[in-house]
């Protein structure tokens, strides 16, 4: 077909392909992953982990099926995380799992239809860091351009802070890899800090508490059971319905040989008291580095915390009397920064200002 007949002459193609296409919004998690398709919602959660074949370099399995094989794989096999503290360690695989997603939750029919993608990337991202997400999503089957906006923006958006007000909000989302601490007015970010601690440093906490004092080695997996199971920073605030303890099992270091040990929920708060300790001095700068006017919106709107480490219990008690201000936790943490970059995707005209923030 010649330029300017047919079909062509009335639909440009990037339109034609939006119109087919299955645009998505992305939450290029160090821990999940999570993908929103445009007028379907959120239709993906996995594990940010895939496992290939070294030879072949064939993705075997990705998300929950990969994250079982961790620490369990032979040599032919590489099962690991691709993204480290927040941005591509390793960019092959992390291109190979965006693949394996996008082909999972895009129409088999419409596999020659590129999709739009809006990612969410922490706020400390380098350029270089971000052209690797976007070569990644375009070598994955993204079309041109790949939008990427910071986490904490995202995450204000999809918990329900009025980001484009003229009043102050702030978020404190704690990811895997990194915590994102943001001050947010006009659809701006007027201060923002990003530290790389989060569940993930939390969980090597327990690792290296669990090693120190008994000898004992364990997982990363099995650090995270013991956060979720009976981590908590509030002791005194504890909730009755939390187990004070329970039997971890690992390798002994002096023997060799596996064993048994009982962990209380006071060891646990004792290994996460200096990981925890950084996102409360995080948050007390982004205050200190507040304007005035901003900090009296906050004095009554208060902190709003998502991300799944918003899920430690006691967390956001703690974060309430270090600062004096409100503290909140979002409706399903885990899911703000996905909704937000949803959101964005369906509203691109009204967010058109968070674009590249």
């Amino acid at each position: 077909m010649k330029k300017g007949t047919g079909l062509a002459k009335f639909f440009p193609a990037k339109k034609l392909f939006g119109f087919f296409s299955n645009d998505l919004a992305i939450d290029l998690g160090t821990a999940n992953i999570l993908v929103f398709v445009r007028n379907k919602g959120i239709v993906l959660d996995e594990p940010s982990v895939v496992a290939v074949r070294k030879d072949t370099k064939k993705v075997l399995a990705a998300g929950k099926a990969a994250k079982e094989m961790l620490g369990k794989t032979p040599d032919s096999i590489t099962a690991c995380r691709p993204l480290r503290d927040g941005v591509i360690a390793n960019f092959e695989l992390a291109e190979s799992m965006l693949r394996y997603f996008i082909r999972a939750v895009h129409d088999n029919r419409r596999t020659l239809v590129k999709p739009r993608m809006v990612i969410g990337v922490p706020s400390g991202i380098t350029q270089v860091e971000r052209r690797a997400v976007k070569d990644s999503a375009k070598q994955a089957g993204a079309r041109e351009p790949v939008l990427t906006i910071i986490e904490p923006m995202l995450a204000a958006i999809g918990s329900g802070l009025p980001v484009q007000d003229p009043c102050g909000s702030m978020i404190v989302d704690i990811g895997g890899g990194t915590t994102e601490i943001a001050v947010i007015t006009l659809s701006d970010v007027v201060f923002c800090r990003s530290i790389r601690v989060g569940g993930d440093e939390m969980d090597r906490s327990i690792v290296q508490y669990v090693k120190r004092k008994y000898n004992l080695l364990i997982g990363e997996r099995t650090a995270e059971d013991i956060k979720i199971s009976i981590g908590t920073v509030m002791l005194e605030n504890r909730d009755d319905n939390t187990p004070e303890c329970m039997e971890v099992k690992g390798r002994d270091l002096i023997t060799g040989v596996p064993k048994t040990i009982t962990l209380s929920s006071s060891e646990v708060n004792e290994s996460l008291l200096e990981t925890v300790a950084q996102i409360v001095e995080g948050v007390r700068v982004a205050l200190e580095n507040t304007p005035p006017e901003l900090s009296s919106d906050l004095v009554d709107r208060g902190i709003m915390m998502a991300g799944g480490g918003a899920l430690l219990r006691g967390l956001d008690q703690l974060i309430a009397k270090e600062t004096g201000l409100p503290v909140s936790v979002a409706q399903d943490p885990l899911l703000c920064v996905v909704k937000g970059a949803g959101k964005v995707l369906e509203h691109l005209d009204v967010y058109q200002d968070t674009l590249g923030k």
